[in-house]
């Protein structure tokens, strides 16, 4: 039986926030409803979110297994890479504030969005999965998670348990409308479009919105860091 130790909560309670970085962005929750918009919405959904799992499943083993390569960095990265992380996270809030600031000017739909319309099941695997490695919060999120879970002292198991915890939130606004229309199917449909149409709409204010919340967790890491 897995015992409940200060370890295991206290990795938690730092594995879930970042978790919610993930689950919370506009950009995992759009391309999710997107995909329940094609002309196979329940197979191309399943292999999205399949790739989106496999995506974020592997990110994270790869850099739990090499924490003991990158503990020593992560726990006293260089001057450089904390005034890296200052500027990153300070031109992503600028940026964020100037697509807010110009949203009006956008408010057709990005060409990104319209070619999930046209999306196969076997296209949405590797969408699903690239959409995991070339985003980079979600690199940065997985890394950081990785790297607690590698370096934790806890079991197999409870590490198993907690990186399972952690990959589940992160996936949870992707795999809910997923496995919602998987068992209700063209019930939903309606709600779908009109949560598409919804998004559409403002995809620069929650573009920007996601710029600024991803700048400040950026610039705040950088400064706690010197």
């Amino acid at each position: 039986m897995l015992l409940v130790t200060g370890s295991w909560v206290s990795s938690l309670t730092t594995l879930i926030p970042l978790a919610l970085v993930i689950a919370i962005s506009p950009l995992s929750v759009i391309p999710a409803v997107l995909v329940l918009q094609t002309p196979r919405p329940r197979p191309t959904g399943l292999a999205f979110l399949g790739g989106w799992l496999l995506g974020l499943i592997v990110l994270t083993a790869i850099f739990a297994a090499s924490s003991d390569a990158l503990g020593d960095l992560r726990k006293s990265p260089p001057t450089w890479a904390s005034w890296l992380r200052i500027v990153l996270g300070s031109a992503l809030i600028a940026f964020g504030i100037y697509r807010w600031l110009t949203r009006e000017g956008h408010t057709e739909s990005p060409r990104w969005m319209r070619s999930f319309e046209t999306l196969t099941p076997s296209r949405a695997v590797l969408i699903g999965l690239a959409l995991v490695v070339v985003r980079v919060e979600v690199l940065t999120m997985c890394a950081l998670a990785g790297l607690d879970i590698g370096s934790v002292d806890l079991g197999v198991a409870a590490k198993l348990l907690t990186a399972a915890i952690f990959i589940a939130v992160a996936a949870s606004t992707v795999a809910i409308p997923v496995l919602a229309y998987a068992a209700a199917g063209h019930r939903l449909d309606e709600t779908m479009a009109r949560l598409k149409a919804w998004m559409e709409k403002n995809n620069a204010a929650l573009l920007a919105a996601i710029l600024v919340l991803i700048g400040l967790m950026v610039l705040h890491n950088g400064v706690k860091a010197l």
